[in-house]
């Protein structure tokens, strides 16, 4: 009987105990799972940054904005503009110094005086007269025509020829030679050559330019890669000035021209010589048209070459719109 108490008095100090145990800690459930893949948290929302400033302002008209590898050379070249004037209007003491992301004035302020530049003395064109008593010189009809009739006609004297032109009547045209005539319709089979036709359109606004140096083509105008022609020849060879004009520039301050010249011409024109072996001129020293200005060279080059150019307004242009239809010999 005591033993029944005993274990009774037991079992319920073990339940007393069991209960106290589970207030004491928080219940745990089971996981509860649907058989869905679980679902990625979504990421917390991230301010917007700051904006970024443009990376070039808006550069003005006759404005540029200096990249990595300009020169003030380059830059004027580009824009046909005197690099003393490009300096000038920016109050640069030292061409230089110039920096990328600098804006440039490259074009003349409002009220500057510009630069003509016309052929120099004596370069002008030489008025033809014809002679007198050429054919050139006779009277012309009212249509244009030249005047050709009649002619006078010497004829032997004699009676009828006499009473002929007492009567006022034309005299008889002298018949053709047999020779003559045989040989006419040997000339009428000749056929004439068709007429050579351009390879490039001309432009109607440009000035007389003639070819610079003597030598065949290697390469002709083909942007971005070619701006200009190149012409073979010697070490040596004479480069002449493609038309009258200023020396705008001498030097190697344009990094693959090697020694340059550019010259500046009227409307607009200029043209750009590299690659020379010697400058015979200075800047600002006035040229005309065929005068010797440098020595064919192979400056910044892989053979002796003459790299030419003709730029309007500073962009390159064809020369093959400007230069005479024959290439040089």
């Amino acid at each position: 009987m005591i033993n029944r108490q005993t274990q009774g008095r037991a079992l319920i100090c073990i339940a007393a105990l069991l209960v106290l145990a589970g207030c004491g800690s928080a219940p745990v459930q089971a996981p509860v799972t649907d058989g869905r893949p679980p679902v990625a948290p979504k990421p917390e929302p991230v301010a917007p940054a700051a904006p970024v400033a443009a990376a070039q302002p808006g550069v003005p008209p006759g404005h540029y904005l200096v990249k990595r590898g300009d020169t003030l050379y380059s830059i004027a070249l580009e824009n046909g503009a005197d690099y003393r004037d490009v300096a000038r209007w920016n109050n640069l003491d030292d061409p230089t110094k110039i920096a990328v992301g600098q804006v440039l004035r490259v074009a003349a302020p409002e009220g500057a005086p510009g630069v003509q530049v016309g052929a120099a003395p004596g370069t002008s064109r030489v008025q033809a007269r014809p002679l007198e008593g050429s054919v050139a010189a006779r009277p012309l009809q009212a249509d244009g025509a030249t005047k050709v009739s009649p002619k006078a006609l010497r004829l032997p004297y004699s009676e009828e020829n006499l009473a002929m032109l007492a009567r006022g009547e034309a005299a008889p045209v002298p018949s053709a030679t047999p020779a003559a005539a045989a040989a006419a319709p040997a000339a009428a089979t000749v056929k004439p050559e068709p007429p050579k036709t351009a390879a490039v359109a001309r432009d109607p606004t440009g000035i007389d330019f003639i070819w610079p140096a003597k030598g065949g083509l290697l390469a002709r105008f083909a942007e971005p890669n070619s701006k200009g022609v190149d012409i073979a020849g010697k070490a040596g060879d004479p480069v002449v000035a493609a038309a009258s004009g200023q020396v705008l520039y001498t030097g190697t301050g344009i990094r693959g021209f090697g020694k340059l010249i550019v010259i500046r011409h009227e409307n607009g024109f200029s043209s750009v010589y590299a690659h020379n072996r010697e400058i015979l001129v200075k800047e600002g020293q006035s040229v005309t048209r065929g005068q010797r200005i440098a020595e064919l060279g192979d400056t910044d080059a892989d053979r002796p070459k003459l790299h030419f150019e003709i730029r309007k307004s500073g962009k390159p242009v064809d020369p093959m719109q400007y230069l005479p239809g024959e290439r040089p010999t």
